[in-house]
């Protein structure tokens, strides 16, 4: 059976927490170009905004892990297969950071949605390196998102 090419529906936004997202289709068309950039295929990405006792809550029922965070990364699809994945973001831990790494909002919020996509093209951040470069992708990708 032939696959098709994933469009903008093949991303998917929903909320359980208000966020101001006014640029969503030209968004979504970032998001699989980054998914070409990197030579990953796509099949289906779903982005949950969040509160953070939402994503506490997931985070400790699956992750076992009792602590906030401002993003967890599914990958559900078998090895090999395109990829289809649900990325939970906590808005309020997107605000936070903001303010501590000083930056705005948007591009905090821009940064974690990179990070997400970066982590299911193969991009891990557990080792100091690997952090490293995972924030060189994230300020490439949002350079491409954001020029000048």
């Amino acid at each position: 059976m032939p696959t098709t090419s994933p469009t903008i529906s093949s991303v998917q936004f929903h909320f359980l927490e208000r966020v101001s997202l006014s640029d969503r289709t030209e968004l979504k068309s970032f998001i699989l170009q980054l998914f070409r950039k990197e030579k990953k295929k796509l099949e289906e990405i779903r982005y949950i905004f969040c509160s953070d006792e939402y994503l506490l809550a997931i985070n400790r029922q699956y992750l076992q892990h009792d602590f906030y965070t401002d993003i967890i990364t599914f990958g559900l699809s078998e090895s090999g297969q395109p990829i289809n994945a649900e990325i939970y973001i906590s808005v309020e831990r997107v605000k936070d950071n903001a303010l501590n790494f000083e930056t705005s909002f948007k591009a905090e919020l821009h940064r974690v949605i990179f990070h997400g996509a970066l982590h299911l093209c193969g991009y891990k951040d557990k080792k100091k390196a690997d952090q490293v470069k995972m924030r060189e992708m994230e300020d490439k990708y949002l350079k491409l998102y954001f020029p000048g």
